[in-house]
C-alpha cells in the first residue's frame, strides 16, 4: 500500500482514492479481481436488478469525439447470481492467502423503493457487500423507465430513507447529471439519509450517425455519454456540491484518464474518484498508472499524502 494514497471511506481503510464504477466491467469475479490487483481501492458491481436482464441489441458502444456512447440497458445476470459472483471472489482471494480484500461496492437498480428495498434485504445476506449503491441516474433506459429517478428530489428522498431502513450496510446515492439542480437533488439525498454521494453518471442520452449507412451507430439509437469530455460537468457537480454545504463523503466520477484529471476531483471536493471509460482507453492497469501519477504529482509539490491536496485549491478565492 503506497503510504500517500491511503485514504478512508466510511470507517474502511482503503489502499487507494480510485474506484472502479458500476458499469465499465462485467459481474464476473474475475474481472474484479484483476481490477482490485492493478490498483482500486474499492470495486462496484454492475447495477443489480432482482431478475436478470439482457439489455439492449448490440452495438451497444460507440467511441465518439472526446468520448464514448453506451447503451447497455443494465444488462446483468439478476441479484442471485451477482451475490454468487462475489463469494467466488473472496473464496478467490482466500485461496491465494491475501490476508486483505478490497471493498466491494454492490450496485442495485429498481423502478421505486419497494424494488430498492428487496434489492437491499438480498444485499443484507451477503458478507462479501461492503457498500449498497443505489443506481438512481441511469440515462440509457428511458424508454423502458421514463426520466431517471434522480430527476425528483422527492423521488430520491422517499428511496434513500425506505432503503435506510433496512440496509445494514453505508447507502450510497448515484446522482444523474441531467437534472435541472444537481445539488437540491444531493441535498435531498443527503438528508433522507444517504451515507455517501457518486456522482455523476453518463450524460444524455446522445447519439451519433453513421453517414455511410444512414443510421444510427447504436442499435438502441441514443446512449449515455462518458470519457473526458463529461469531466468539466462532474468536476462542476461536485464543486457546487460542497459549495452548498453537503458535508457526507463524495465519490467523483466522470472524464478521469490520468493522475492529473484523478487531482483535479479531489481538488473540486470528491473523496474518492471513479476511472471508468479510461479502462478502455488505457486498459486494466490504469488504476496503478493512475496511482503512479498521483504519487508523482504529490512529490513535485512537496506534499506527503493526498489529503493534502485541498491546500493547493483555494475556492474562495475566486
Amino acid at each position: 500500500m503506497k503510504r500517500e494514497l491511503r485514504t478512508y471511506f466510511l470507517g474502511i481503510e482503503l489502499s487507494s482514492p480510485l474506484v472502479l464504477p458500476a458499469g465499465v466491467l462485467d459481474i464476473s469475479f474475475s474481472s474484479l479481481k484483476q481490477v482490485s490487483e492493478s490498483g482500486a481501492g474499492i470495486v462496484t458491481t454492475k447495477s443489480l436488478t432482482l431478475e436478470a436482464r439482457k439489455g439492449h441489441e448490440g452495438p451497444v458502444v460507440a467511441e465518439v469525439e472526446g468520448g464514448m456512447l453506451n447503451a447497455m440497458g443494465l444488462c446483468n445476470p439478476g441479484i442471485s447470481q451477482g451475490l454468487e459472483e462475489l463469494d467466488r471472489l473472496r473464496a478467490l482471494s482466500a485461496e491465494a492467502g491475501e490476508e486483505s480484500k478490497v471493498p466491494v461496492i454492490v450496485s442495485v437498480f429498481a423502478t421505486g423503493a419497494e424494488g430498492f428495498c428487496e434489492l437491499a434485504e438480498r444485499v443484507n445476506s451477503s458478507p462479501e457487500a461492503d457498500f449498497l449503491e443505489l443506481n438512481l441516474s441511469c440515462p440509457n433506459v428511458m424508454d423502458e423507465f421514463g426520466v431517471p429517478l434522480a430527476a425528483s428530489e422527492k423521488i430520491v428522498a422517499e428511496i434513500v430513507s425506505s432503503v435506510k431502513s433496512v440496509s445494514r450496510i453505508p447507502v450510497i446515492a448515484k446522482l444523474s447529471p441531467n437534472v435541472t439542480s444537481i445539488t437540491r437533488v444531493a441535498a435531498a439525498a443527503a438528508e433522507a439519509g444517504a451515507d455517501a454521494l457518486c456522482m455523476i453518471n453518463t450524460l444524455g442520452p446522445g447519439m451519433d450517425i453513421d453517414t455511410l449507412t444512414g443510421r444510427p451507430v447504436l442499435t438502441n439509437i441514443t446512449g449515455g455519454l462518458s470519457g473526458p469530455c463529461v469531466k468539466p460537468i462532474a468536476l462542476r457537480s461536485v464543486y457546487e456540491c460542497r459549495k452548498a454545504g453537503i458535508i457526507i463523503p463524495i465519490i467523483g466520477v466522470g472524464g478521469v484518464t490520468d493522475g492529473n484529471d484523478a487531482v483535479q476531483m479531489l481538488m473540486a471536493g470528491a473523496d474518492l474518484v471513479g476511472v471508468g471509460t479510461a479502462v478502455y482507453y488505457r486498459g486494466p492497469d490504469v488504476f496503478g498508472l493512475i496511482n503512479q501519477e498521483m504519487v508523482s504529482f504529490l512529490k513535485q509539490k512537496g506534499l506527503s499524502s493526498i489529503a493534502d491536496i485541498d491546500r493547493i485549491f483555494q475556492p474562495d478565492h475566486f
